[in-house]
């Protein structure tokens, strides 16, 4: 199969998801007002494993690595960043448009998706910025979007700072248990003669998915106001 009928297939099978990724529904907040600290963990792992913007950007940083122990140290940096602001900014209360980091967390998949594609050495003649400090700085971001959605939810003040923290736990256990088949399809298909052209479809469809969320989420953020 050819590059563009890769990313074609891609886009018609996953952008309707990718739109309607994060939403916070009134079934969840029935579950966090009838469960205790669990439900938390679980809307937290539900809401990871449908965060299509967070996951595309994790499969973007996967493709450039090779071997578990640099996956694994990806990941945990990208871990702790997210966790430092999903605890940070909901126990403190600070909080930002859900659209606008929304939309910063799309270009963090587009920018993913431009660097595995060597865009900075082949248009922008520049070396590519730190991939580990970058991977950092956008779990903050990630963070902060995560937290902009928990704040969505009547959480109440009693045990405030535990949900907060089994919230991100739950986050935690959807991460890991979305990267498994994503890990597993990745490493297994580079040893296939398609691999090249699934790689560069891929990489492609991450830019096309996250310019088509940043646009989207730039219109729900001036439809709003």
């Amino acid at each position: 199969m050819s590059s563009k009928r890769y990313v074609l297939s891609g886009a018609l099978l996953l952008f309707p998801l990718l739109l309607a990724a994060h939403g916070v529904s009134s079934g969840d907040q029935e579950i966090l007002n009838n469960g205790g600290l669990l439900s938390y963990i679980y809307v937290g792992a539900k809401h990871m494993l449908t965060g299509y913007d967070h996951l595309l950007f994790l499969a973007g940083v996967i493709f450039y690595l090779n071997g578990f122990k640099d996956i694994l140290k990806f990941i945990t940096v990208f871990t702790i960043g997210h966790s430092i602001t999903l605890i940070g900014a909901t126990y403190l209360g600070i909080k930002a448009n859900e659209h606008l980091i929304d939309a910063v967390i799309a270009l963090s998949v587009l920018y993913k998706g431009f660097e595995n594609l060597e865009g900075f050495k082949n248009y922008l003649k520049v070396t590519s910025p730190n991939l580990l400090l970058m991977v950092w700085i956008f779990g903050l971001i990630h963070g902060f979007g995560l937290s902009t959605r928990l704040q969505s939810f009547d959480v109440g003040s009693s045990q405030f700072l535990s949900k907060i923290v089994c919230f991100n736990i739950g986050v935690e256990l959807g991460q890991v248990l979305a990267l498994i088949p994503i890990v597993f399809v990745i490493t297994q298909w580079k040893s296939k003669k398609s691999y090249k052209a699934f790689y560069k479809a891929a990489n492609i469809y991450l830019i096309i998915a996250g310019a088509g969320l940043f646009v989207y989420q730039l219109y729900g953020y001036f439809k709003g106001h």
